[in-house]
């Protein structure tokens, strides 16, 4: 139950980023992202409260999903593209 908050921040995460043009910039940007809220995460549901080890939970977790859903929307509008055609 307390994964809920890093793997939402993960998707909202891939979201923001799938719309990045440059692969450069996405790579920099999904990396500072899930820095950013994994740490946030950590912090909300009190876990940052208790040790830091669960940064190294929550920030790898946040990366993976936002790189799931950034993968699974490119391939969804990939495949959307090709049924227009």
């Amino acid at each position: 139950m307390g994964e809920i908050l890093p793997i939402s921040a993960g998707v909202v995460v891939g979201l923001i980023c799938w719309r990045i043009a440059s692969m450069r910039l996405r790579t920099a940007a999904l990396v500072i992202f899930s820095v950013l809220f994994g740490t946030l995460a950590s912090f909300l549901t009190g876990e940052l409260a208790l040790t830091w080890a669960f940064l190294l939970i929550d920030i790898p977790l946040v990366f993976l999903v936002a790189v799931g859903t950034a993968l699974l929307v490119a391939r969804v509008a990939r495949v959307r593209q090709i049924a227009r055609h």
